[in-house]
């Protein structure tokens, strides 16, 4: 059986609802390629890719910052991340957010994934990227306060999504991404698994 795509609805206008600093809310009216009519709202943030980092301190091990969550009003347990500054490369603001938030740099920084969120609501894609081989150094941030770096352990993911602070799904995803590929590597070289 062959896969079709359906016919993208056509963009009959589009409208500015609200703009903030960090935010634009955009209506989309569509005609949907039945002739259904919809108004559709996404919200646009800055056109900047975003980095989110799995730092590994060793090959068991992963960085976690706690940090506080407007969106919640709550501190909660993730994985570092930012924007892509202008003229940086996707390994580079990777490695520049790590030392800002974490305060180690990685000598080996991978591409796992590039991850979207809400796609029916927002363009905002941000990369994956795995850092290995860490060293200590420390970048001057844009956080307001310190975050807390913790170290936890890859086969504690189950027991981590227990906790009422860990719950950014792009950090579940990646970790799990993170730590499929390290089994998948470790079981191609013959070595024990995680």
């Amino acid at each position: 059986m062959s896969r079709q795509d359906p016919i993208k609805p056509h963009i009959l206008g589009r409208e500015s609802v609200a703009k903030s600093q960090l935010f634009h809310v955009e209506a989309l009216d569509l005609r949907f390629s039945n002739g259904e009519q919809r108004r559709f709202e996404r919200l646009s943030g800055s056109d900047r890719p975003a980095v989110m980092i799995v730092a590994m301190p060793d090959p068991d091990h992963v960085l976690l910052i706690r940090e506080y969550a407007a969106g919640f009003e709550e501190y909660v347990l993730t994985l570092p991340k930012g924007l892509v500054d202008p003229g940086e490369d996707i390994l580079t603001a990777a490695n520049r957010e790590l030392m800002e938030e974490c305060g180690v740099g990685a000598h080996q920084l991978e591409p796992l994934v590039e991850l979207s969120l809400a796609p029916n609501y927002m363009r905002h894609r941000i990369q994956v990227v795995l850092a290995t081989d860490l060293y200590e150094k420390r970048l001057p941030g844009d956080e307001p306060e310190p975050l807390i770096v913790e170290t936890h352990a890859l086969e504690e993911l189950p027991a981590l999504l227990l906790r009422e602070d860990f719950h950014e799904a792009r950090a579940i995803a990646a970790l799990y991404i993170a730590r499929d590929k390290l089994r998948d590597e470790k079981r191609f070289d013959g070595t024990e698994l995680i």
